[in-house]
This record gives C-alpha cells, sequence and structure tokens, in this order.
C-alpha cells in the first residue's frame, strides 16, 4: 500500500487533512493550530514532498522523519505532522479493520468520562449554564473560569481585591449551585502571575476544584512549579506545548498533575502516547485538550481508549458555535451563525450522561460530511486581543 495523495480541506475555522492511498483507503486527521491553519497547511504541502510513494503503516518512523527532517518546531509544523500522524493511524486501523485504539494496546476502559464546556458574560450566566449541564447529565464541566468571558474588545479593570475576591467568591457560587455531584475544572487561561494564581488558589481550595488549569503563562516552568509548591489544588497545564520533551520537564519540576497534550498539535496520536506513557511514570492523569471538531474528539478518544492513566476528555459539544469561536471572538462572525462542528462529519461520536462510548468502527470513526468545503467555506481569522483599560495587553 501506498500514498498517492495528500488533500488539504479548510472547512469554516478548521483544518483537515485527508492521506489518499492506491488501495482506495483514505484516513483523515486536523490540525490544532487553530489561530494560524493557513501556515500550519504550508506545513502540510512540505511533508507531502515526502510522503507521497511512502507506505502509511510506517507511522513510527514517518513521525520520526517529520519531527526531525529540518529542525524546526513550533505550533504550525507541529499541527501539521499532528494531522497527518492521526490520519496515517485511521488508515491503520481501517487496512486492518480495527478501530485504532485496538493498534495502541485495545481498550483500558468502555466508556471515557467527558467534562462539558460552560462559559457566561456574567456569574448569573455562568451559574445557570452550570446547572444546565448537570442537568444533562454531565458530572465534570470545565473551561469554567471565575474572571467572566467578557468579551475582548471590552477594556479591561479590576483592582486586585476585586480580581481575587470576586473570583473566589463566583468558585464559591458554582459549587453551591451545583453541589458535589458535579467535578469543576477551573480554567484560568493564564492570566495570572504566581502570586496571584498562589492566593486565588489558595482562596478557592475548600470549594474543592478538580484541578486547576494554566494558572500562569506556560513560557516559563519554573513559575509553573512554584505555584505547585505553594497549593493544594491540582494543576493541569500542557495544551500550548508541542513535544513530549516538555511535558517532561514540567513533570521533572512537580509543576503539572494533569497533562493536557492536544492531539492535533502535540504530535498526532503517537505524540500523545509517548506523553501518556511519560506521565503514567510520574503518577500524573491525562486530560486531553480538545476545543476542536468531532475529528479531534475521535482522534483524542483513541488516547482515552488505551491509556491507563486517563482523567477526563474535554468535550466542547458538537451541536452549538464552535468552542474558539465562543471563547475566542466573544460570539460568531461569520456567514452561517448556525453553524456547529456536528456538520463537518456524517456522524458525531455520541455524549450520554457525561460519558461517550468507545466506539467499535475501524480506524479513528469518523468521516467527513460530503462537500463540507463548499458548504461551509474556510475563512482567516481576525486577531483581537483583550486590553486594559490603560491600552496594555490583557492575557484572556
Amino acid at each position: 500500500m501506498k500514498i498517492t495523495d495528500i488533500k488539504i480541506i479548510p472547512v469554516n475555522r478548521f483544518l483537515f487533512v485527508e492521506v489518499h492511498t492506491d488501495e482506495g483507503i483514505v484516513g483523515l486527521g486536523e490540525s490544532g493550530c487553530w489561530g494560524f491553519l493557513d501556515a500550519s497547511a504550508e506545513a502540510v504541502k512540505t511533508f507531502k514532498t515526502y510522503l507521497i510513494g511512502q507506505d502509511p503503516l510506517k507511522i513510527e518512523h514517518h513521525w520520526q522523519y517529520m519531527y526531525r527532517c529540518f529542525h524546526f518546531r513550533g505550533a504550525a509544523i507541529m499541527g501539521a505532522l499532528s494531522a497527518i500522524d492521526i490520519a496515517l493511524w485511521d488508515i491503520a486501523g481501517k487496512f486492518l479493520n480495527v478501530p485504532t485504539y485496538q493498534l495502541l494496546g485495545g481498550k483500558c476502559r468502555d466508556k471515557a468520562r467527558v467534562y462539558y464546556h460552560v462559559e457566561g458574560q456574567t456569574t448569573k450566566e455562568l451559574v445557570s449554564n452550570l446547572v444546565e449541564a448537570k442537568k444533562r447529565g454531565f458530572t465534570a464541566v470545565g473551561h469554567l473560569t471565575p474572571f467572566l468571558d467578557e468579551d475582548r474588545s471590552v477594556p479591561y479593570f479590576e483592582t486586585y481585591a476585586q480580581k481575587i475576591g470576586n473570583a473566589i467568591d463566583r468558585v464559591r457560587r458554582y459549587r453551591e449551585a451545583v453541589g458535589d455531584g458535579i467535578d469543576l475544572c477551573i480554567e484560568i487561561h493564564r492570566r495570572l502571575k504566581p502570586a496571584e494564581a498562589i492566593a486565588l488558589a489558595r482562596g478557592i481550595e475548600k470549594y474543592h476544584p478538580f484541578f486547576i488549569e494554566d494558572p500562569t503563562t506556560p513560557d516559563n516552568f519554573d513559575s509553573m512549579a512554584l505555584i505547585a509548591q505553594h497549593i493544594n489544588i491540582p494543576i493541569a497545564t500542557g495544551e500550548r506545548l508541542h513535544t513530549p520533551q516538555e511535558f517532561t520537564q514540567l513533570l521533572n519540576k512537580n509543576a503539572v498533575h494533569y497533562v493536557r497534550p492536544d492531539v492535533c498539535m502535540c504530535g498526532g496520536i503517537t505524540g500523545a502516547k509517548k506523553i501518556a506513557a511519560i506521565a503514567e511514570a510520574y503518577d500524573a492523569m491525562v486530560v486531553p485538550h480538545n476545543p476542536l471538531s468531532p475529528v479531534s474528539t475521535a482522534a483524542c478518544i483513541q488516547i482515552a481508549a488505551s491509556i491507563p492513566n486517563f482523567a477526563l476528555q474535554e468535550y466542547a459539544g458538537d451541536d452549538r458555535t464552535s468552542a474558539t469561536e465562543r471563547f475566542i471572538l466573544g460570539k460568531p462572525d461569520n456567514n452561517d451563525p448556525s453553524f456547529s462542528p456536528g456538520d463537518v462529519v456524517k456522524q458525531t461520536l455520541k455524549c450520554e450522561n457525561g460519558f461517550i462510548k468507545i466506539p467499535e468502527t475501524s480506524g479513528i470513526g469518523v468521516e467527513l460530511a460530503k462537500n463540507v468545503e463548499e458548504k461551509f467555506p474556510y475563512y482567516r481569522r481576525k486577531i483581537e486581543t483583550r486590553l486594559h483599560i490603560d491600552g496594555s495587553v490583557v492575557d484572556q
């Protein structure tokens, strides 16, 4: 079997890659470089010059070849490598007529517990959506900010006392609204300095969050380690990291308890499997990052099924506006506001009572809908970074 073509399929705000073979088997993958998909598409074109004519089943060899070819890294390149890797694993499963996870060692579980996205621009809205998620059967919620999901066009200002005090009080209201029957995954989105993160974590500790995610920027591993040393809440981080070595450094510093590899960014299924094995050696658990399409979800579930240290699967929901629209732009700005991520595939993986059942379908288990590129044309993201009331840049 040989690779005959690699097709780049931009759809709405997503970038898919199909790898075609001379036996008619087609593999599907997705790039997680959602902010710079045009650059990631160009990287796929570069990798294509090597892959045409190759055996698609030599997955590890191809991963090493692409990963080490020019000694460059970064989101656009790793997103391209990830999309291709996922597609190759999809081909392998289809060729052998088994789910991809079967080739990774088989199932460790029959269903994967998820955490559902909850958002809101006011405290009342956040609490209401949290209660609704519990009614729908979810036992964990995430992307749950104590700082509100305010539009990035609104200038920001709070005093220190307001910022920390209001955030602690919101987490109190979250817990009181749903009791202990639902786990709260608190999302900070890297917006605090270490001292602020420590103050906040100590203030919300009594409400027993499942974890506190990205309490500070991912650039300095020592800062994350400092926070971890001074709080009693597990830290989750890793969605912006690209390599197994970066995760190893965090784990070596005891700076993370839940690693968050993005399967569409960290080197695909191959990269995520490596990271999960490293985390297992450190007694750390895995919460795959997944704000993208059902293709990303399907790839994540292959990891969730096959590793012993899986904890939770991020699940943004396939039947509503995509997560990167809701949280990055505040509201959709495309020509089809009714579009939802589930529209890009023929059939989504089903989530019931807070769990996704591990599918038995060969490969990763999803296929693109017909003519999806024409139905939902791709358009470039606009840049909109939130500013402070004094005009400086704010992390959100």
